[in-house]
């Protein structure tokens, strides 16, 4: 318990820091976060136009797939908050300076992660939260205790699933020169995850569910809320499919910061 509340103690710490500095360019801080909330509404946008056309796509209304988008904006809110720093981690260990991460005695993945968060996250939770209500009432949805208990359980399952995407990708940059291509692949892919898988073909269906599983980022936990009589059992752990994703992710991330010995310079 004490170790916990050290590493809170210091991840508020350095937060406190980064946002002081962020804080000194507050008018870019707010066109970014007004950018990002209206880049996010474009997708919106896009399913509105698709749906003045057809009346629902791979079995899914309107309603739904703003349902199933609302909580993919929720579930990548702990990526960009707490892991955006990942994007760095091919620029520090080609220049070198990741070293500097080895010398604290703290988890190595705490210290670098803890480096940077992204506020415009705020806009994702914002852009979510409006989803989630609108389509929750356009539906009919209930939103009581269990309701909202499950919610958070999937979210939870759902947000460890796209970190360990990213932290996959992101720690090829251990093993490879150029992993920027990788990392870019993993973003693209998880760009599909606010669409029903039902719209491809079973190969991908298949990839898409057990090598990479950005269907548990948001399609499949959503199918607890939206077709609960048609859930398997996979879709009902999917918490679970997150802890172990994450574990995998770790196990990756530890391997290449093992491996890793700086430029030698």
């Amino acid at each position: 318990m004490w170790t916990l509340l050290r590493y809170v103690k210091i991840y508020f710490l350095i937060e406190a820091q980064y946002i002081k500095a962020r804080m000194q360019y507050r008018l870019d801080f707010v066109m970014s976060l007004i950018g990002m909330f209206f880049l996010n509404v474009t997708t919106i946008f896009v399913f509105w136009v698709l749906f003045t056309t057809i009346p629902e796509l791979a079995g899914y209304s309107f309603d739904e797939i703003i349902f199933i988008y609302g909580f993919y904006s929720l579930a990548i809110v702990p990526l960009q908050l707490f892991f955006d720093n990942i994007w760095q981690l091919r620029s520090h260990i080609l220049e070198g300076t990741f070293i500097k991460y080895y010398l604290r005695p703290l988890n190595i993945m705490f210290y670098y992660m803890s480096e940077m968060v992204d506020l415009k996250a705020i806009s994702h939770l914002l852009l979510g939260i409006s989803a989630l209500v609108y389509s929750s009432v356009h539906m009919g949805l209930v939103w009581d205790l269990p309701r909202i208990l499950l919610l958070a359980a999937a979210l939870f399952g759902a947000s460890l699933v796209a970190i360990s995407i990213m932290v996959v990708a992101a720690s090829s940059a251990f093993w490879l020169v150029n992993s920027f291509s990788l990392v870019a692949l993993a973003l693209r892919l998880r760009d599909f995850s606010p669409y029903p898988l039902t719209i491809f073909d079973g190969f991908f269906r298949f990839i898409f569910t057990y090598l990479i599983p950005i269907g548990f980022v948001a399609f499949y936990p959503a199918q607890l809320f939206l077709k609960p009589s048609e859930s398997s059992l996979l879709i009902h752990l999917s918490p679970l499919v997150g802890i172990a994703t994450f574990a995998l992710a770790y196990l990756v991330w530890r391997a290449g910061v093992n491996r890793c010995t700086g430029t030698g310079s």
